[in-house]
């Protein structure tokens, strides 16, 4: 039976047990089995990141003379693309940092390595308490593991502070919006304050021109995939929808759900209602660029972000997101470093991984705010840093302190055709080309079709 999780944030707050083991080699060292040196390829794909992590590497070579780990990064798409290229040649990288909606198929395909037997044989290296709680058993499968925690992050609301100024809107309100599906709730309202046209009028107002806009009020994600992490799962969640009959590992899936066509239909509407920009005009430009350029005035974000703001930490407001009809919710997702089943230093590559989810390691990361990792005290010291930087992080906090207020995106096989399914589905109704419900049916049928 595969262990199903109950993924909360609790314990955040508190600080956690330190890992006993951190860079020290195991026995036989980093050398091959030729006694020379080891050269391991470490892949990940946030450019944010790859300061912290070279550090980690120096460090850990420092300690492990005879392991040198080369780092390779790649942006999101084409990190994907990369590293299916080369599995199939068979020269993947010995290491690559692991996406909890991803590995269930490299498990499927026998492309990453069992680590239980590792920590069975090396049982100090890993202390499981030190994690923020839940994070550890993202990555069980019956009795195999095949990941070690490494952050988290949940999902937010930016807002520029000028544009709500501009429109009478005051922090109070933002830090407490409510939505609905039938007519948006108070997240509605404030979006349709926060749009203005060209003639400066807001889009609450008599003679709102939608077709002449100059600030949209809200920013939709549409490319994603079919998690909808970055709003639309949320709120589907938070109005009742979930993803399959279990998580991890769910065989029968819901996308046909009206709670999830009525929320879909909703987020299209504002582009309806030239709250949003047209989903053929927004595709092409990144979501975050747009609202530094003032174009927009809210969008949703997650946590893994936040940082990206820091030298205009001053100009933004950070809100939790709305609370729907079964409260507030968020999406919490989870990282983890894959083994190749096919390296060839797998001794060395698991003294790095070992590393990597050490809290040496993790609190090099913490320090720099740049995400929040999985070990407890590390993720504070990351608040703290962002908290120095005039940064709010708090709001991505805050879901763990109302009942069932995180939520686990769907963790399953066949995650990468999915995926493209119910994008496609979701697209095709933000492009006006379908029906939310009728579009959302015919993808749920597809999907449960790769399960049967």
């Amino acid at each position: 039976m595969r262990k199903h999780i109950g993924l909360r944030l609790a314990g955040i707050a508190t600080a956690g047990v330190v890992l006993a083991a951190t860079a020290g080699c195991a026995a036989g060292g980093g050398s091959g089995g030729d006694g020379e040196a080891v050269t391991l390829q470490y892949w990940l794909w946030d450019d944010a990141q790859l300061p912290a992590y070279q550090q980690c590497a120096d460090d850990f070579t420092e300690a492990n003379p005879d392991i040198k780990v080369e780092i390779s990064q790649y942006g999101w798409s084409e990190y994907w693309t990369n590293l299916a290229t080369q599995i199939a040649a068979g020269s993947a990288p010995d290491v690559w940092v692991d996406q909890a909606s991803y590995y269930p198929q490299f498990v499927a395909d026998k492309q990453i390595e069992d680590l239980q037997p590792y920590i069975d044989e090396d049982p100090d290296a890993v202390d499981f308490d030190s994690y923020v709680s839940g994070l550890a058993d993202i990555w069980v499968v019956d009795d195999a593991r095949y990941g070690l925690p490494k952050d988290w992050d949940t999902i937010g609301l930016i807002v520029n502070k000028q544009a709500a100024a501009d429109a009478d809107i005051d922090d109070a309100t933002l830090q407490d919006l409510t939505w609905n599906p039938e007519d948006g709730g108070t997240f509605e309202e404030v979006i349709a304050k926060l749009t203005v046209d060209k003639a400066g009028v807001h889009g609450d107002e008599p003679g709102f021109d939608k077709s002449d806009v100059a600030v949209y009020g809200f920013l939709p994600e549409w490319a994603d995939g079919s998690q909808g992490q970055n709003l639309w799962g949320d709120l589907a969640q938070s109005n009742g929808w979930t993803y399959s009959d279990e998580n991890p590992f769910g065989t029968e899936f819901h996308y046909d759900s009206p709670k999830l066509a009525e929320t879909i239909d909703w987020i299209a509407s504002l582009a309806d209602k030239g709250y949003a920009p047209p989903f053929d005009q927004q595709s092409t430009l990144s979501r975050l660029e747009v609202l530094q350029s003032g174009s927009a005035a809210m969008t949703s974000i997650g946590s893994f972000n936040q940082l990206m703001f820091k030298d205009t930490a001053d100009q933004w407001t950070w809100a939790a997101l709305p609370t729907g009809p079964e409260g507030r919710k968020s999406a919490i997702n989870g990282l983890s470093d894959a083994m190749y089943a096919g390296g060839k230093h797998k001794d060395q590559a698991w003294e790095w991984i070992k590393y990597l989810a050490s809290a040496d390691c993790q609190s090099v990361v913490g320090d720099t705010g740049v995400i929040f990792p999985a070990n407890t005290e590390a993720s504070e010291a990351s608040v703290a840093a962002r908290a120095e930087s005039g940064l709010d992080a708090s709001v991505f906090l805050s879901y763990s302190q109302e009942p069932d207020g995180t939520f686990l995106i769907p963790i399953n096989y066949h995650g990468t055709e999915m995926s493209q399914i119910v994008q496609d589905a979701i697209q095709s109704v933000a492009l006006g080309t379908a029906e939310a419900q009728t579009a959302l049916t015919d993808a749920n049928a597809k999907v449960n079709a790769l399960f049967e």
